[in-house]
């Protein structure tokens, strides 16, 4: 979510952002919901402001038919003065007096009814306009930070630096789905048999494989000290739209619309919206967790595209890293850095070669002002394929969800958060295969991966 004020003072900037990230929305739309809710606002403080001038003066008023004039030095001062006016017709008399009060009184009686209809349409017509003005917001891209190279998609994304060598081979390799048949520890027919197409079963050692990846990821983010949390995957809609997921990704996820909950395709979302409605203290910031989850995603839109291997598909494990940081630019970059490295690190641990990439703003997304993708060597590509994504948000995500800290001085702001890959499988499983793998058709073991898998140092065919 955006800060309005900034919107307000600078609806260019807006503007640009939403062209530069290919999002729509009207901006001048926005803004004219704004004027007319602000306008309707103050039209409403100025009725109820009379509203309650009227309350005050009414008993005052049958005081004063009553007999108690004294009563008349308390009215407000419009009423005060159509009684002086009475004074001046009635020359004091009494009875003429008592009437003319109670015709005053009947016209504030009046009134009170007319601010009863005005308020009420006043709030229809906010609410109304406030529906338009949090849809419009929902769409308001965040611009990206100075330093984002400017382009349209993926393929102007910025290489900043490469890490390891390139394996070259002296056989034939087979890619990871010929490895995995021959090994017998993938199968994606029946995967795509239980759950149709982009799904698939880890097998045996594959499955062994699988769960050495995340657990390797976990063990090195927990020696650096991140807190770790199980995290539920299916949240409240709120939760999604809160972190950026909806209303701009909700084709990509999966809907249980019975109750108001989806499959979350990260544990970004809950673990960002773990502190949602909270105000923490400064001393409590920065919160590191990481959180290893099941995640589901549609690949709505994505026919056709990667469609052959475990790259693209509907359901994956990952373990996510997480900081909510105080709102300092300073820090939160970095934060950003720090996030980056601990996933290059499990990384080089792994001995795979891969390269760092300045996403553009094309491919930035809605909320993120930087993001930093790591790009892993798979053969049977022939090129890097995505496996990481670290972003950084500022308060984009916080004023969505209302996450906020008291700093030293005592003011509440809202929080900056920042998430990042740590690993994710089965696609790193691509590279480790097609990497590691030998001649004679078997894979060898990473290292750091044999202590989780009992020592095994080859998957061989049985």
């Amino acid at each position: 979510m955006i800060d309005i004020k900034l919107l307000r003072e600078n609806p260019d900037l807006f503007t640009q952002a939403a062209k530069a990230k290919n999002f729509k929305v009207d901006i001048n739309a926005l803004l004219e919901a704004d004027r007319r809710i602000l306008a309707a606002q103050q039209e409403l403080q100025q009725i109820r402001t009379e509203q309650n001038q009227a309350g005050k003066d009414i008993p005052l008023l049958q005081a004063a038919i009553a007999g108690k004039m004294d009563s008349i030095g308390k009215m407000t001062a419009p009423i005060r003065a159509k009684i002086e006016q009475v004074y001046k017709t009635t020359q004091n008399a009494t009875a003429p007096l008592r009437d003319k009060i109670k015709e005053i009184r009947k016209d504030v009686v009046g009134r009170m009814s007319t601010f009863k209809v005005q308020t009420k349409k006043l709030n229809d017509q906010i609410a109304k306009l406030q529906g338009e003005f949090d849809s419009l917001m929902l769409l308001v891209a965040q611009p990206a930070d100075p330093d984002v190279p400017v382009g349209q998609d993926d393929t102007e994304n910025v290489e900043i630096r490469k890490v390891g060598k390139i394996r070259k081979f002296d056989f034939a390799p087979k890619d990871h789905v010929e490895l995995g048949k021959s090994l017998d520890i993938i199968d994606i027919e029946r995967g795509v048999k239980l759950s149709g197409s982009r799904n698939y079963v880890m097998k045996g050692a594959g499955a062994m494989l699988y769960q050495a990846t995340l657990r390797l990821a976990m063990d090195m983010m927990l020696a650096k000290g991140y807190t770790p949390l199980t995290v539920p995957v299916l949240v409240r809609n709120e939760v999604m739209t809160g972190t950026g997921w909806f209303p701009v990704g909700r084709d990509q996820a999966y809907l249980c619309e019975r109750d108001g909950m989806s499959l979350a395709g990260t544990a970004e979302v809950p673990l960002t919206a773990y502190h949602a409605e909270e105000i923490l203290q400064a001393g409590e910031l920065p919160k590191k967790y990481v959180a290893m989850s099941a995640c589901y995603r549609r690949e709505a839109g994505a026919a056709g595209k990667d469609t052959y291997g475990l790259y693209r598909i509907h359901s994956f494990d990952k373990v996510e890293q997480f900081i909510l940081a105080p709102n300092d630019k300073d820090q939160s970059i970095a934060f950003h850095q720090e996030i980056l490295a601990n996933s290059e690190d499990v990384m080089q641990t792994l001995g795979l070669p891969y390269r760092v990439v300045n996403v553009c703003t094309g491919d930035l997304g809605q909320g993120p002002v930087q993001k930093f993708d790591i790009e892993t060597w798979m053969p049977s590509r022939d090129s890097y394929g995505e496996t990481h994504s670290a972003s950084r948000f500022y308060e984009f995500q916080s004023r969505r969800l209302n996450i906020r800290y008291r700093d030293i001085d005592g003011k509440v702001k809202f929080c900056h958060t920042l998430n990042n890959t740590v690993i994710a499988n089965p696609r790193i499983l691509i590279p480790i295969l097609e990497l590691y793998q030998n001649a004679d058709g078997s894979v060898t073991v990473p290292d750091a991966l044999r202590p989780y898998m009992g020592g095994m140092e080859k998957i061989e065919a049985k």
